[in-house]
């Protein structure tokens, strides 16, 4: 490892600890009126505008911008969190408490879904704090591989990765080869999460918002070549530092006449399912992300 990684990760780690040392909620505070503050000085807010202009053509400008800071303070408030992963989840199924950080609505297709002896696909979105469902499938003992897209700063990378790993089950990287081991997942009774609302080059068109959005059809390829069923989680962030888990039942796909998925189809309507999340709570949605792009 060079010098300046070294440095670097010492500082990432450096700010981790004080982020712990806050506790849950003042770090969440903290890391969403950073990113409210400094977040709409850098380039990517012009695409987080220019995509909410598109999307809500009808707002007044006053609204657009109010939702954009609404998701750069999720988004500083979900980066702060991490720092508070293994304590964030407390959600009880057996003894349920009002006073919990979470709740969790469809906690009974998470048991359906660990006791059926089958494979399983799960698809979610980055709404809110999006690394909770795996926190809750690993907690309730359902198998889950996690396919995550790794950050690019090697240092973040990590302590990032040390955080999902104390936290999580199964951790697959979208990267080459990557497909292979979530076949060898499902293979095994397992089953797959994986968030679906990110640009995918090589993917399939599907409408969001009233565009073309290019999207990766791998999690609707294995619904159909594992016959498995197929369910939606999200998390709403909600006041006081409090989480919502909602898991859907299995979703009614389109299919083709000789029964297999309509695998276009198939992943627009789970794309659907999450411009329906999307609408519900624009300010917790990356709209930072160049979701859509021209094809290539």
């Amino acid at each position: 490892m060079k010098i300046g990684e070294i440095l670097m990760l010492g500082l990432v780690r450096a700010v981790f600890a004080l982020l712990r040392a806050l506790g849950p909620e003042r770090a969440s505070d903290w890391g969403g009126a950073f990113t409210r503050t400094f977040g709409p000085w850098l380039p990517v807010h012009k695409v987080g505008l220019a995509n909410l202009r598109a999307a809500y053509p009808d707002k007044p400008e006053a609204e657009i911008r109010a939702i954009a800071l609404g998701a750069w303070e999720n988004l500083g408030r979900t980066a702060a969190e991490y720092a508070h992963l293994k304590e964030l989840f407390d959600y009880d199924y057996d003894n349920p408490s009002p006073d919990s950080r979470v709740e969790v609505a469809g906690i009974e297709h998470f048991i359906a879904l660990r006791d059926d002896n089958k494979p399983g696909i799960i698809f979610s979105a980055h709404l809110a704090n999006w690394e909770l469902p795996a926190i809750c499938a690993a907690k309730y003992g359902l198998e889950t591989t996690a396919v995550f897209r790794a950050p690019n700063n090697p240092a973040v990378n990590r302590v990032v990765h040390e955080i999902r790993s104390g936290t999580m089950g199964g951790l697959e990287a979208a990267r080459q080869g990557a497909a292979f081991a979530m076949q060898g997942a499902l293979e095994r009774g397992g089953h797959l999460g994986m968030l679906i609302d990110q640009h995918f080059t090589r993917g399939l068109p599907v409408m969001f918002f009233g565009r073309d959005a290019m999207t990766n059809p791998i999690m609707a390829k294995f619904a159909n070549a594992f016959d498995c069923p197929v369910h939606g989680v999200r998390v709403i962030r909600l006041p006081n530092h409090r989480f919502r888990l909602e898991l859907t039942p299995p979703l009614d796909l389109p299919r083709k006449d000789d029964g297999s998925l309509d695998i276009q189809g198939a992943m627009q309507a789970m794309t659907s399912v999450v411009e329906g999340w999307v609408r519900e709570h624009p300010e917790q949605w990356l709209w930072m992300h160049r979701r859509w792009r021209p094809k290539r």
